[in-house]
């Protein structure tokens, strides 16, 4: 399919490069990608099917788990299989429509997981501070409200983005160089004045991942002092923290290294930022069900009945 380049127009499509550099190396690329969307796609199914037919673990913890399984599976699901396409068939052409989509679908999946791990570091603050109100703070009413606003948030704050895209009165050129559409990849394609989008990602950054990212950390400062002058016995409670913890820092950690790598990290070839703003998107996914698989025993003994039962 041919691209548009030499003048100002608005496409009807894009043109997804893939990885810029690398293209003649994405039949090898395609192999660690496939089996990681594989495995994540099978291990978030598979912890919200052990969730759901095991009454033990019907609790709020487990519910928030379950959410964050769900949204995962989706968020991985929203770009993988069209990056395939493009490193199997080169298959590059995505419609203008279709490119909307998938970045609203990509920030706003990103948008909630953040909310579902402060909301998970909420809960585990609540277990740990206050555990004899646990269960009257905790309602089924308040999970089903925080995700509402979660839900609300992420159209609120991802939706103006894309207002704005198709706002633009004409490209420069229809190529993406990047192996999906990514917001200021997009933004940089627009043959006008970009700063209110610039700004306005920058906002929608601080506002989700910033703000979600220092109430946590606020929630676990608090949550070690507690456990510092509480009884001993409250430490077993802590140890259900700590699977939170590794998906917390598996999922911040590689969202503030690709953020801070794609606007400081000049010298880094553009193949290697768009490696690592495919990684942040796809490895918390498929870490997230081996982490709580692993850390949490009621999980681990639920899935081997299940296992042993068949």
């Amino acid at each position: 399919m041919p691209s548009m380049k030499n003048s100002s127009f608005y496409p009807s499509y894009f043109l997804l490069v893939g990885i810029p550099g690398l293209e003649h190396e994405h039949i090898w690329i395609s192999i660690p990608f496939c089996i990681t969307y594989a495995f994540a796609l099978f291990g978030n199914l598979m912890v919200m099917f052990v969730i759901l037919v095991s009454p033990r673990l019907h609790q709020p913890m487990f519910i928030f788990l379950s959410m964050l399984a769900g949204n995962d599976g989706l968020l991985c699901t929203s770009f993988t299989p069209k990056i395939l396409s493009v490193f199997w068939f080169n298959d590059r052409a995505i419609s203008f429509t279709g490119c909307l989509l998938q970045m609203f679908f990509i920030h706003s999946f990103t948008s909630i997981e953040s909310g579902f791990l402060l909301s998970m570091a909420y809960d585990r603050y609540i277990a740990i501070y206050n555990p004899l109100r646990y269960s009257s703070i905790i309602t089924s009413r308040l999970i089903l409200r925080l995700v509402i606003v979660f839900l609300v948030r992420a159209v609120v704050l991802v939706g103006p983005c894309l207002i704005l895209i198709k706002r633009f009165p004409a490209f420069k050129t229809n190529i993406i160089r990047h192996s999906y559409c990514e917001h200021m990849a997009v933004v940089k394609l627009a043959d006008a004045d970009t700063h209110v989008n610039s700004i306005l990602g920058l906002l929608v950054a601080f506002t989700i991942l910033g703000v979600d990212l220092l109430l946590i950390l606020l929630s676990y400062t608090m949550i070690f002092n507690a456990v510092f002058r509480l009884p001993s016995a409250r430490l077993k409670t802590f140890n259900t923290c700590t699977p939170h913890i590794c998906v917390f820092l598996s999922f911040y950690g590689m969202a503030l290294f690709s953020f801070l790598s794609h606007r400081y990290g000049k010298k880094i070839p553009p193949s290697i930022h768009i490696i690592f703003s495919d990684i942040y998107l796809l490895v918390p996914p498929m870490l997230n069900p081996l982490i709580y698989g692993i850390k949490t025993s009621l999980i681990r003994e639920e899935m081997g009945k299940i296992l042993w039962k068949h």
